[in-house]
């Protein structure tokens, strides 16, 4: 278990707050994620009236798809790549969640920049966000960009809702990021790249001609609680829970298995009050 990282790597993780790529899927196995995730996509909009911006189902589908999707459950717990989260916060691990970051070609859609930790109410700075890359993620495709040693501070923020911001709430940090040296993380397909909770980060608009597909997750340590609502949900995907602070999703046998479907409902529900506790309520995914 784990030793995947060097520890000039690991080092350079905790200094910046961030580290990247990291090579996790072959060319294979990133092909098959596509084909599932466009096969599922395309069933959708059989069955449904189109909706803007991508994503996999009913608008809430983009986040918790590891509840709906047994390949996006295996993916969450592939094991070199729980080997590089256990070096970097320990071997006890629970995944509070997975996210599709989809633009389509030629999207305007951007992600502002901000710090997660601000908004989902967990006590722990160490969660890491992991970030796979399941088409070219370039600069031009609109990468994730970091603003290196964010981590050490708390940043303001406004709520924009703008229209082409994928972020719930249309975050935007107080700051000009061009003025504090950004990083840009590019990723080839199967590349994975890992940040802090509190990193500041974002993203800007795909000019390429193909989607830029991204999938991430959110691991964090089980003695981690939840602080804005009472019920909260996450996957243990390595060791032992000894705190029970969170209900283990289960995992589902088939796409949309209907046995699953209940606690994705439930575990919905509380992201939602997560995300939107105190905000105003708009029509857009988590």
């Amino acid at each position: 278990m784990g030793n995947v990282l060097t520890e000039d790597q690991v080092d350079s993780y905790h200094r910046d707050g961030w580290l990247s790529p990291f090579d996790l899927l072959s060319a294979h196995d990133v092909a098959e994620a596509r084909s599932a995730l466009e096969a599922r996509e395309s069933a959708v909009e059989a069955s449904a009236p189109a909706r803007e911006g991508g994503g996999v189902g009913r608008p809430v589908d983009r986040s918790g798809a590891h509840m709906l999707l047994p390949w996006v459950d295996d993916l969450m717990r592939h094991p070199r790549l729980l080997d590089a989260v256990e070096d970097l916060i320990g071997p006890d691990l629970l995944c509070w969640n997975s996210i599709f970051w989809i633009k389509e070609a030629g999207s305007a859609s951007y992600v502002g920049w901000h710090q997660d930790y601000e908004y989902w109410g967990l006590d722990d700075d160490r969660l890491v966000s992991v970030w796979i890359a399941l088409s070219p993620a370039t600069e031009e495709a609109g990468c994730m960009s970091v603003i290196p040693g964010s981590h050490r501070q708390a940043i303001g923020h406004r709520e924009t809702y703008a229209a082409d911001n994928l972020l719930s709430r249309g975050q935007e940090l107080d700051l000009d990021p061009t003025e504090h040296d950004p990083v840009a993380m590019p990723l080839q397909p199967g590349q994975v790249s890992f940040h802090n909770v509190r990193t500041a980060h974002g993203s800007g608009p795909n000019t390429t001609d193909d989607r830029r597909i991204g999938l991430s997750m959110h691991y964090m340590p089980t003695s981690t609680r939840q602080t804005k609502v009472d019920w909260d949900a996450a996957a243990l995907v390595r060791g032992v829970d000894d705190y029970g602070h969170f209900a283990h999703c289960p995992r589902p046998a088939v796409d949309m298995d209907p046995a699953t479907l209940p606690f994705f409902e439930k575990a919905a529900v509380a992201m939602r009050d997560i995300i939107y506790g105190g905000a105003r309520t708009v029509e857009q995914s988590i």
